[in-house]
């Protein structure tokens, strides 16, 4: 078992990092809206899932079958990235339109809230499955089947750690989610857009007499949350080659378990949470086996839920200083 472990801790490791930076990034959706309205949106794995295939859509539409190199995979690359956030942001305000305001407006419950977004969440597979892909990608009663993205960026080493290669798309996966990120924190603390996500957070009451308009805050809430998983969307699609109408679902549940291991409303955590997820899984697959590891990341959900439920930095939205 040991030798087993020591001989793949380092590739285990690269893997894990890469996964736990999309674990991370769809995380930050669960994490906003949680600072937010205090609520957890479950229909936020659909909206990854219609960001990957958002992402699909450009070469698919220019017929690219064949890998790309220079000018025009950088452009293909920013394409798809941009078109995974577009769809996935433009799902997230209309989610957020048509499930969740009509509730808030007539001050339902959360459970309310939590049961259309269950509703919304099956929905949205279903449409995709019955109509979306055997329409928009011409797979004719071929919705429910895993659909590969034809490789367009080689798969080449870029460099080595002792004696493991790490490939390009698994350093474009990192780097690419912690530079969002980044963007994301520095929009929060330092923009009058991210101001007032913090004033409402903190308290919605007081942000009114204020004069923020609490609407468009919390629209633009869902607006960046799903951007950046649409954006995870498409680094998982490039790195990993392949998506389906449910693929939402295990991610959205780990990510979800990566906002509460991060602590739930804080963004920062979000990407600790991200990343510690991603690497304990993928050493937990290299002692029990690759077939549990969902049970390791469900494990690890309920462990965190009975034992530190504030997470491992605790800090939410809301005490966030600009």
């Amino acid at each position: 078992m040991f030798n087993d472990f020591f001989a793949q801790f380092w590739p285990q490791t690269i893997d894990g990092l890469a996964f736990g930076s999309i674990y991370a990034l769809i995380a930050l959706g669960y994490t906003m809206v949680y600072g937010v309205l205090r609520l957890i949106n479950f229909a936020h794995s659909e909206v990854f899932m219609i960001g990957t295939f958002g992402a699909m859509f450009v070469p698919f539409v220019f017929g690219i079958n064949t890998p790309l190199t220079g000018i025009a995979l950088v452009g293909l690359i920013l394409a798809m990235i941009a078109a995974g956030a577009l769809a996935s942001a433009g799902t997230a305000m209309a989610l957020e339109r048509i499930a969740y305001r009509p509730l808030r407006k007539r001050g339902a419950s959360r459970l309310a809230a939590l049961i259309s977004a269950i509703g919304a969440s099956i929905f949205l597979q279903e449409l995709f499955a019955l109509l979306v892909i055997p329409t928009v990608f011409n797979r004719p009663e071929r919705g429910r089947i895993q659909m590969g993205l034809p490789r367009i960026m080689e798969r080449t080493e870029l460099f080595s750690i002792f004696g493991h290669k790490v490939m390009t798309h698994q350093v474009f996966v990192v780097v690419a989610a912690l530079v969002m990120m980044i963007l994301l924190e520095r929009l929060v603390n330092r923009t009058k857009i991210g101001r007032g996500i913090r004033a409402t957070a903190q308290n919605p009451e007081a942000a009114v007499l204020m004069g923020v308009d609490i609407n468009k805050i919390v629209q633009m809430t869902f607006l960046i949350g799903g951007a950046m998983a649409g954006v995870a969307g498409a680094l998982y699609l490039l790195a990993y080659e392949n998506t389906n109408y449910y693929i939402g679902f295990l991610f959205g549940i780990k990510a979800f378990t990566a906002a509460v291991l991060g602590g739930i409303g804080n963004l920062r955590g979000a990407l600790v949470g991200g990343i510690a997820l991603g690497l304990v899984e993928n050493y937990g697959a290299i002692i029990f086996g690759s077939d549990w590891k969902h049970v390791i990341s469900f494990t690890v959900l309920v462990l965190v839920l009975m034992f530190r439920p504030t997470g491992l930095l605790g800090e939410s939205l809301q005490q966030a200083r600009a």
